[in-house]
């Protein structure tokens, strides 16, 4: 198995963490070795486990679940996209660094994505060719830069760029919206966390990115793509019904769906199978979200459960896609 969708937060301290910002920045408090604290600043911002900073732990983790090789990225909170370009840039480059360094005693197992400033797109072209040189997968970016969706010109720039490099991109949701009316039961990851991802993708059909971004373009939305399956059809119908909808949008939104990948992380076996019919099995790429507790606790059993799909489909899923979405060389494993 392959798990493309898996997070990291190196060792940073308070000293680095000012890199970033001089008063929230984020760092870790390892605590007693097994489980610490993601702070920001002063405050704790989210409980944590050695895995997610111990690569030695995170190879056992991936030995007992059977998985061969994982694509890492950084914990959104690292992102840095509210800062000046200049410090997000020097902070980027510090955090990949550190990536490349937690998948250094392993490099055929643990393999990282680079992060960028994204709300300077010339530094986050320049950051995209520094990771690639330094052997980086591919990039994971935010769904969004502030106000500025996919589909804003620079950030659809940014995107044509990684093309051309022939930089995989994985967007993962962040900075959810609404969290003032979800103050309480984790809200913001359950109902607006799906929603960012569905509004990333349709920003890029609806606008009609898709039609001017090159098809080499490799990219992966985290989370099945969010609520974009389930809600294909009400899109469609919407495109069919009003001319406000497809005013940029030549071909009906479901045309588009051979144009981006999405992972398997849906947690329900009629999710998973709604989500391989809406976007074809090639288009569906094993991912865990480890190791958060809202990531899959049994990684790939839910592939292994789903009814009505056939071993060739849970390989392709497991593996196989993974390894032509990144363009690795496969083993027999």
């Amino acid at each position: 198995m392959i798990d493309m969708h898996a997070h990291f937060f190196p060792p940073l301290s308070p000293t680095q963490s000012r890199v970033l910002d001089a008063e929230r920045g984020p760092w870790l408090d390892p605590g007693d070795g097994e489980s610490g604290f993601i702070m920001t600043g002063t405050e704790r911002f989210r409980p944590v486990r050695r895995a997610l900073w111990d690569p030695a732990r995170r190879l056992e983790e991936l030995d007992a679940a059977g998985i061969e090789r994982q694509i890492i990225c950084a914990t959104p909170l690292l992102f840095g996209y509210g800062q000046p370009p200049e410090r997000a840039a020097e902070w980027a480059r510090l955090v990949n660094d550190l990536a490349v360094e937690h998948c250094a005693d392993a490099p055929e197992r643990l393999q990282p994505l680079a992060q960028v400033p994204l709300q300077d797109t010339d530094a986050a072209c320049r950051e995209v060719s520094r990771a690639k040189a330094n052997g980086m997968l591919g990039v994971q970016i935010g769904n969004h830069v502030g106000e500025r969706n996919l589909d804003d010109e620079a950030l659809v720039a940014f995107l044509a760029h990684c093309a051309d490099a022939g930089m995989p991109v994985l967007v993962h949701p962040w900075d959810m919206l609404g969290r003032e009316r979800m103050p309480r039961y984790m809200l913001p990851w359950l109902v607006a966390m799906p929603a960012e991802t569905q509004l990333s993708i349709l920003s890029l059909i609806l606008s009609g990115a898709f039609e001017r971004l090159p098809r080499s373009l490799r990219i992966c939305f985290a989370h099945g793509g969010g609520s974009f399956a389930f809600l294909l059809g009400r899109v469609d119908n919407a495109w069919r019904q009003r001319d406000i909808v497809r005013r940029d949008c030549p071909q009906p939104p479901s045309s588009y769906v051979d144009r981006f990948h999405v992972d398997s992380c849906v947690f329900d076996t009629r999710a998973l199978r709604l989500l391989i019919e809406v976007m074809g099995e090639e288009r569906v790429l094993f991912g865990t979200d480890y190791p958060f507790p809202l990531g899959e606790s049994e990684p790939g059993q839910l592939i292994r459960d789903t009814p009505g799909i056939d071993e060739g489909t849970r390989r392709r899923i497991l593996r196989d896609n993974a390894l032509r979405f990144f363009g690795l060389a496969g083993t027999d494993g």
